[in-house]
Formats: structure tokens, C-alpha cells, sequence
């Protein structure tokens, strides 16, 4: 009897009339077209209408929507919802949506410990998972959301192999956090923990202290709240082309968030219609554009490791240098943490990033003739746009009077990182630094020192063998240059690393030394007490000795064994490339 029913109700629901779908010339369904139509595709149809398919779904594009969604962490938690209502959108405009899922992961949980290896490895997993869903399944296109900073470059890497007409949704920015500490009402976000921690172990706080902040700083769903490396990709990819107008300026919560992700629905249909594919958005000055974006908002390190990557992935050239040269016209203008005073949810409340591309543009900084995923040019989405920051505000300078007059993000070359390496100089900690090499073979050991007091004025910490092999997986270093600020050796301490830095890091750092210390760079062969000078206007860092000394130390290292010799680590160790590159796995195949 249940069988029977079973049976019936499977019938009712699929229906016994009709014809078996031809074989569609429709160009909008190019892919799914081979997946699902004609006779012999029948059990590929058969898969779908348990998944909710009708007969009519199978004339209709296949538009995927790759969720980030996740309860790993706050930047995720609501993607499950955004997702959802971009689904909305592709339907209403005459498509079928299928959600998917990729993995996530926090920085913010794992920074410090081991498993922060993880964090940049997760960008290839992310990418590799959309590119495999959508071109197993025969999918026209597609809609990604992320939150948490791996998964935007991620996305676009996924959607520049598959080259599908596709949008990128941010999950949008997290609201600030609040609390009265030590008698001051604080605003707050996860800097501020990192940084607290430092400052309870100096005794300025107490356990009291440290725990008000730490039960405040997070209030709900979002992408961590300053110029971070999250805030920073998204407004890169929108000045890519590759998101909606002011996508990256919108807060995780609210109807904004909501009509972005529907409207991206309805945006991914007409790009088919019109054969738009990310190929055609991301050129050479697209990325010039998201580059010169993220100079004038003080973004993140991150986004010299990201932008690399992307490119690749979409096969324009670029390259760590275009980043000096750019950096030599576009100035700072965003006084936005970690460098400056505010989050990025005032920057939403005064209009976002649109009033400041259209300065850009006015400028002369920006190339309006890039072709975005409306269909229209960038100069074309401004001029329809009437958002302005209002006369009194004082998030975004001029670019006449701007924080610091040229890019923050310095390329540094010489005999301590003769491929390259990335800066962070925001000027408040000045232009050049000159100290004693203090050594460590880890995170874990820099943090130690710097926590217990070990750590004095004049001191460079070196931490090494964080590179992209070394590590692998090229961890962040917010723990220690958070604790360094804790401590208020922020304009007295420098800090090298061949790993990276959260976007959340300030002070006096300089990570992505090339080549990594695992690979014999000079930085592997840095020996305690060296005087180490970092000039961020001549663009160089150097460690003191002479090429004799460095030659005899390079003919006595070798090479230490690698720490991960089976799974995801070690077959991320094997391929990757070095940060000057992107840090990309699929370049030496």
C-alpha cells in the first residue's frame, strides 16, 4: 500500500503528458542544454525532479548559486538566506536556480594555531568546488556569495576558469560591536580582541576587561567590520566589474543586502541573454581599476595575493610591480581601520563606495570603459547612480588633500627579498625602520616572545618558514602584530615574515618575503642580532651583511624537512607557487 502511493503520488507530481524535450539551440543553454535535453539524457533528468523540478524547469538556463554558508563563522551564518533569495531572483527573471554549497572557514577562530594553515589553502578549495559543480552539472551560469575573505577570491577564481556568465554577492559587512571598558564606552570589532590580548598581557587590562571585550565585539552576522581583508576584496571585485553597484558597501543585515542578492538573479539572466562572460569584465584594466580602488580605501596586504591569483585564473598578466606604479597615482583617501578611525559600516551609512569611484573616475584614476556584470560600463553604472556623501562627512578625503599622498601597499625588493615582498606603510608609523633581527621558526615562537616581554624598541621580529610551502598555507600574522600594538610597541617594533598579515594588521610589517625561507630565500638565512632596515620610499629591505656572508650561509643551510607529508597541506605544498605569484596552484602543471 505505501508503495502504491508512493508510486501514484510520484506520477501526479512529474505528470504522464508531454514530450521529451528536444535538443534546445537555445544560447542561453549551451551547457545544460547537453546535460538535460534530448531522449537519452533522461536519467539526468530523472535526478531532478526529486530536487524539485517540473517538466517546464528544462527549457529554462540552469543558473547555479554557490553558497558560502556556514555556522563555522559570523561572516557566514546568513548566506543560507541570501542564497535563497538570489535563487528568488533567477527564477522570477525566467531561469532555474540550484543551490550548492563550498566549504568555509575563520581566520578569525583559527589565527594563531595550527590550523590557520588551512585558511589560504580553503581559497583553492573553494574555487576548485565551484568550477566542479558547475561543470559537472551542466550549469549556464552562476551566482556566488561569500563572506569571510577566502571565499571572494575563491569565487572569482572559480568563475574565471569556467568563463559563464556569473556575479559575485558579498555577504556584506558586520555592524560594530560596543562596551564600557575600564569606565570607556569602546567600539569595537575582532582587532580589537587580537589587540586586547596584547594589552592584558602587559597588565593593562584585566581579566575583567579582556572578557568584556571579547563577549562584545561580535554581534552578529557579517564579515569582520574595518578596511579588512573581507571588505577590502568585495569593494575590488565590484570596482572588477564583477558584483552590482555598491554590493561591497552594504551591511550583512537589512533590505539592502536582501534586493542585491534577488537583483543578481535577475542581472545573471541578461548577461546570458546578452553573452556577457567574466572574460569580458576582468581585463588587464578592469584590474587596474580594483587595484587602484583598494589603494584609495587603505585596504589590505591580501589583495597584492588575491589580485595575482585572480588574474591567473582569468589569464591577464599582472604582476606585484603594477602595483608600485599604480600605487604612484592613487592616493589614500579612506580614513578606515585598522589605520585609520572607522568601520565600514559608517562608510555604508554615508553612501558606500560609489560616491568615491566616482571621484576616482572624475579623477582620471579610474578606466570607464570597463564593461561590468549590468551590461553597462563603469562610467555608465556611476552616472545612473545619484548617491553622494553628504557635505559634513569625514570618512573620505579629497583626493587634494588626501591621508598620505601615494599608495600604502609598498612592493620591497633588495637582498632580504629579491622576488618581492608587501608592505603595509599607512605613515603614522613613519617611512623607514632599522633594527636587530629577532629569529623565530614560527608564529607560535613570536607570539611567545612578544607576549612574556621578550620583545623590546628597536627590535625587527622574524618570522619564518610561514611561506606558502614552508608553512604551508602562508598563515596570518594578526596575533602578533595585534599583541605588538597591545603592548604599545607599535612605533618601536617591526615585524618580517614570509607568511601574511590579516587586513586587520598595522604597524611597521612586511610579509610575502620572496622566496619563502623553505626555499632557501635570504630570509631563511636571517641569524639573531642582524640589522635589518626597511625603507618604504626607496622601496627596499636589506639585511646588513655582505653578499660573501650571505653566500657562505646559503652554502650552509639546508633545507628543513616539510611539516605535512600526506593530505591537503602537503598536496598544497607541492604545487603552490610563490607569493609573488599569487601563491596559485594550477600555474606549473
Amino acid at each position: 500500500m505505501g508503495f502504491s502511493r508512493l508510486c501514484a503520488s510520484s506520477l501526479d507530481a512529474g505528470g504522464r503528458s508531454g514530450r521529451v524535450p528536444p535538443v534546445s539551440d537555445d544560447q542561453r543553454r549551451q551547457y545544460s542544454s547537453k546535460v538535460l535535453d534530448g531522449p537519452d539524457r533522461a536519467p539526468s533528468r530523472a535526478m531532478l525532479y526529486p530536487v524539485g523540478f517540473k517538466r517546464e524547469d528544462f527549457s529554462k538556463p540552469l543558473v547555479g548559486v554557490a553558497s558560502t554558508w556556514s555556522q563555522v563563522t559570523p561572516c557566514n551564518m546568513h548566506i543560507d538566506r541570501l542564497s535563497r533569495e538570489s535563487a528568488k531572483g533567477i527564477d522570477a527573471a525566467g531561469g532555474k536556480a540550484v543551490i550548492f554549497n563550498t566549504i568555509t572557514i575563520s581566520d578569525g577562530i583559527s589565527m594563531g594555531t595550527e590550523g590557520m594553515k588551512y585558511s589560504l589553502v580553503s581559497r583553492e578549495v573553494i574555487a576548485d568546488s565551484i568550477e566542479t559543480v558547475v561543470g559537472c552539472e551542466g550549469m549556464d551560469g552562476v551566482i556566488t556569495i561569500g563572506g569571510c575573505d577566502k571565499n571572494m577570491p575563491g569565487c572569482i577564481i572559480g568563475m574565471a576558469r569556467l568563463n559563464r556568465p556569473s556575479i559575485f554577492v558579498y555577504g556584506g559587512t558586520i555592524l560594530p560591536g560596543c562596551s564600557v571598558v575600564q569606565g570607556e564606552e569602546k567600539s569595537l570589532d575582532i582587532v580589537s580582541v587580537f589587540e586586547a590580548v596584547g594589552k592584558h598581557a602587559s597588565g593593562e587590562y584585566s581579566d575583567a576587561d579582556l572578557q568584556a571585550v571579547e563577549e562584545s565585539a561580535i554581534p552578529g552576522e557579517g564579515s569582520c567590520g574595518g578596511m579588512y581583508t573581507a571588505n577590502t576584496m568585495a569593494s575590488a571585485i565590484e570596482a572588477l566589474g564583477m558584483s552590482l553597484p555598491n554590493s561591497s558597501a552594504q551591511a550583512a543585515v537589512g533590505e539592502d543586502k536582501m534586493r542585491d542578492c534577488f537583483d543578481a538573479g535577475a542581472a545573471v539572466l541578461v548577461m546570458l541573454e546578452k553573452g556577457i562572460t567574466p572574460r569580458q569584465i576582468m581585463t588587464r584594466k578592469a584590474f587596474e581599476n580594483a587595484i587602484t580602488l583598494v589603494i584609495a580605501l587603505g585596504g589590505s596586504t591580501n589583495a597584492v595575493l588575491h589580485l595575482l591569483a585572480m588574474a591567473h585564473a582569468a589569464e591577464v598578466p599582472l604582476s606585484i610591480d603594477d602595483f608600485t606604479e599604480i600605487g604612484k597615482r592613487v592616493p589614500v583617501v579612506a580614513d578606515l581601520k585598522p589605520s585609520g578611525k572607522f568601520e565600514m559600516a559608517p562608510l555604508v551609512d554615508i553612501g558606500g563606495t560609489i560616491p568615491l569611484m566616482k571621484m576616482l573616475l572624475k579623477g582620471g584614476l579610474l578606466h570607464g570603459d570597463c564593461l561590468t556584470v549590468t551590461g553597462r560600463t563603469m562610467a555608465e553604472n556611476l552616472a545612473n547612480s545619484d548617491i553622494e556623501y553628504p557635505d559634513d562627512q569625514v570618512i573620505i578625503r579629497p583626493l587634494d588633500n588626501p591621508i598620505k599622498a601615494d599608495s600604502h601597499l609598498r612592493i620591497l625588493y633588495g637582498n632580504l627579498a629579491p622576488g618581492g615582498s608587501v608592505a603595509k606603510i599607512s605613515g603614522k608609523e613613519g617611512q623607514a625602520f632599522t633594527g636587530r633581527a629577532r629569529v623565530f621558526e614560527s608564529e607560535e615562537g613570536g607570539m611567545q616572545a612578544i607576549l612574556e616581554g621578550e620583545i623590546v624598541a628597536g627590535d625587527v621580529i622574524v618570522i619564518r618558514r610561514e611561506g606558502p610551502k614552508g608553512g604551508p598555507g602562508m598563515r596570518e600574522m594578526l596575533g602578533p602584530t595585534a599583541a605588538v600594538m597591545g603592548r604599545g610597541l607599535g612605533d618601536s617594533v617591526a615585524l618580517i615574515t614570509d607568511g601574511r598579515f590579516s587586513g586587520g594588521s598595522h604597524g611597521f610589517v612586511v610579509g610575502h618575503i620572496t622566496p619563502e625561507a623553505f626555499e632557501g630565500g635570504p630570509i631563511g638565512l636571517l641569524e639573531e642580532g642582524d640589522q635589518i632596515t626597511i625603507d618604504a620610499v626607496a622601496n627596499k629591505i636589506t639585511v646588513d651583511i655582505s653578499d660573501e656572508e650571505m653566500e657562505r650561509r646559503r652554502v650552509a643551510w639546508t633545507r628543513p624537512e616539510p611539516h605535512y607529508r600526506r593530505g591537503v597541506l602537503a598536496k598544497y605544498a607541492a604545487s603552490v607557487t610563490s607569493a609573488s605569484e599569487g601563491a596559485v596552484t594550477d600555474k606549473n602543471l
